[in-house]
């Protein structure tokens, strides 16, 4: 892989371990279809959202890319009354990232960070690596030494 995206970048700076996987020679657009097209497990490649909350705050849940957002529990984990998915023209501005190309690392600020409880299961999970085509794949105890989150249930039942 020739092309370094910022994410891998701040990665290798911190000397920790990451595979990376491109896909940008296909036509996956959807979470569900990049994990297939690169053969992973749905539910151990992770979509990177961001919302804002009644109080104005911005959080940053990370779950399975076959689930779905639920706000109700979202606000819930993060002790708000309620939270909205942040609108696509507001995502490039506060983060730094692109719709489909967002990761949790490397945004222009830090946000509280949420990952879906599940994502513990597993020895590592994928997630965006902040360009569209391409993915990083690490362990949660080293996402830990860079990024700090919290496990919450968030996804719709």
């Amino acid at each position: 892989m020739d092309e370094k995206t910022n994410v891998m970048r701040i990665l290798e700076q911190k000397k920790i371990k990451y595979t990376p996987h491109c896909y940008a020679d296909t036509d996956a657009i959807s979470g569900v279809e990049v994990a297939t097209v690169l053969g992973q497990d749905p539910k151990q490649v992770f979509k990177t959202l961001v919302t804002v909350a009644k109080s104005g705050k911005n959080y940053v849940f990370v779950i399975p890319v076959e689930q779905e957002l639920d706000l109700k529990k979202a606000a819930k984990a993060v002790g708000e009354k309620s939270i909205d998915m942040l609108k696509s023209k507001d995502l490039l501005p506060l983060t730094g990232y692109i719709h489909g190309g967002c990761s949790p690392i490397g945004m222009k600020k830090v946000f509280p960070t949420i990952f879906q409880k599940e994502a513990a299961d597993y020895n590592s999970i994928m997630f965006s690596a902040g360009k569209i085509g391409y993915q990083v794949e690490c362990s949660l105890t080293d996402i830990s030494k860079i990024l700090r989150y919290q496990l919450a249930d968030v996804v719709v039942e």
